[in-house]
């Protein structure tokens, strides 16, 4: 058990926890971090530790959490690495990079970082009350599961963390993958009778149906636990913000980032298909959010060529092949290679933009000498040769955010030259591409740039492209940046029509907040 420690700062915690992961946690963060900012606060998120492989930098070159910097943007605040001070990448099977205050440490295998994890409590804390002496509110993120009995010696992701800022806790619930009530007595049973007192709600996340149906076991679950259920929030269709566990949405055989409707998709509309290679370790998949949100596109992923024709049969012709970035791109291109799918990609006639280790894939070389990139056995790989790129692969990590315009570009991707491009690179290796992180060749595009699709001229651009190629209009739609704020407003007021708000204000005030509107407390 970790020793709690008070709260030293002003700022006031409340913890979302989940009985699994992808119970919901990063989204139901984000949407109280809303409500409040909405009600006058100031609110951060904070997650102590993250394993993620979709991460981004902060505006001081950075790396923290893809979801937290989501979570930021729905606090209306700039992305701090104080967000998630431990972060972990998985780089092979039980073996990942620890990333410390947005820095890489080194690389450790889960049994050595389990005993090795609480000696990161000093830089957690000191992230955490530097954060409580700026802020009215800290919106904490738990980890997978608080009942990991096999693991919470030393937690510092849940029930740890809890405990040393003395935060209450509100457990949440995934209804829509079923069990919801065993789940959440089950959680609760397991955890000791200190760390049950914190739990003051249970959160029953993404319902379908009628309510009424519910009734009986809310009741039941509340009189068996004494916990009670302070909400029921549904199901919330096509939310475009970036999900932590979004990856999970597309791991079936054939599959969509968004799937559309029959009514949505028929041979006669005007639409476009982006397929997506899925590669091991894919990292930073939130880079095709962009194109996912298009109510015209259809993004699909594969990894043989009978699952590409797959997605042809349903979705029409490729019109753009996506290689996305990857954690270990040595591993990926074993993978090309000992599938076959490698010679099939490059016997396409599609336009390709590769992202981050897609970019190093695409190239001529991967020189993983020194075995910095896959840890295990030196290797130097011929890669797809569709550009003329070297990696060499060192122990240095490039963090950057990027926020330029697009050198003059030869081939197919031309009509790209010039246009404004924001983002921000988060990669190993070196490579001869230049002073740009960009290099194309005939219908190739490679570059480092995440966030790339994300530029409303980039984005705009292709579409316009791939359309003007098919011989069809160019549907209108909105930039990416204007849906996102109006989609946190909706995840807000969903949020704050689904669950009690007034209980949740008086947690708060009773651990301090000064309430902005008592009436809000006492409704």
């Amino acid at each position: 058990m970790v020793r709690q420690k008070k709260n030293k700062g002003a700022a006031v915690p409340i913890m979302i926890q989940g009985t699994m992961s992808n119970a919901g946690k990063s989204v139901l963060t984000a949407a109280l971090c809303r409500i409040f900012r909405q009600d006058g606060y100031r609110v951060v998120p904070f997650k102590s530790q993250n394993m993620a492989l979709n991460s981004g930098v902060t505006p001081d070159g950075l790396e923290i959490g893809r979801a937290q910097i989501m979570q930021a943007e729905a606090a209306g605040v700039l992305s701090d690495v104080r967000f998630n001070p431990v972060l972990l990448k998985p780089t092979a099977e039980s073996e990942s990079q620890v990333i410390v205050n947005g820095k890489v440490l080194c690389n450790m295998n889960a049994k050595n970082y389990f005993s090795f994890r609480i000696r990161l409590i000093p830089s957690i804390m000191e992230s955490y009350e530097s954060l409580a002496e700026e802020n009215d509110i800290i919106v904490i993120e738990g980890a997978g599961s608080p009942a990991e009995i096999n693991l919470k010696k030393n937690d510092i992701a849940n029930m740890g963390i809890a405990e040393l800022v003395d935060a209450p806790v509100l457990l949440a619930g995934d209804i829509d993958r079923g069990g919801v009530f065993a789940s959440l007595y089950g959680t609760a049973a397991l955890l000791t009778r200190q760390e049950r007192k914190r739990i003051k709600g249970f959160l029953i996340n993404k319902f379908r149906g009628d309510i009424r149906l519910l009734e009986d076991g809310l009741l039941q679950i509340q009189k068996i636990t004494r916990i009670p259920v302070l909400g029921v929030v549904p199901y919330i269709k096509n939310l475009q913000i970036d999900e932590e566990d979004s990856l999970s949405e597309f791991t079936g055989n054939v599959s969509a980032v968004k799937r559309k409707s029959d009514s949505e998709s028929s041979a006669a509309e005007c639409r476009i298909h982006i397929n997506v290679v899925r590669l091991p370790y894919i990292s930073n998949f939130t880079d095709l959010n962009s194109f996912s949100r298009l109510p015209f596109a259809d993004v699909t992923f594969f990894d043989s060529e009978t699952e590409f024709n797959r997605t042809e049969t349903l979705f029409g012709k490729t019109d753009l092949l996506v290689i996305p970035g990857t954690k270990n791109t040595v591993c990926a291109m074993n993978m090309l290679n000992d599938s076959g799918l490698g010679a099939f990609i490059k016997g396409l006639s599609v336009p390709v933009i590769g992202i981050c280790g897609g970019f190093q894939l695409l190239g001529r070389t991967l020189d993983d000498s020194n075995a910095f990139e896959d840890g295990k056995i030196p290797s130097c790989l011929e890669g797809l040769g569709l550009l003329e790129l070297e990696t060499v692969f060192t122990g240095k990590k490039t963090r950057k955010n990027i926020d330029s315009c697009l050198p003059d570009i030869e081939g197919y991707f031309s009509f790209l030259s010039g246009l404004k491009v924001h983002g921000y690179e988060i990669h190993s290796g070196v490579c001869n591409c230049g002073d740009f992180p960009l290099s194309a060749k005939g219908k190739v595009l490679g570059t480092y740039i995440h966030g790339f699709f994300d530029s409303s001229e980039i984005i705009n651009a292709i579409v316009r492209n791939l359309f003007k190629s098919k011989n069809m209009p160019v549907p209108e739609f909105e930039s990416y940046e204007s849906l996102r704020e109006k989609e946190y407003d909706r995840l807000a007021d969903i949020v704050r029509e689904s669950i009690d708000m007034s209980s949740v204000y008086r947690i708060l005030s009773k651990r301090g907040l000064r309430l902005k509107d008592r009436s809000v407390a006492l409704t």
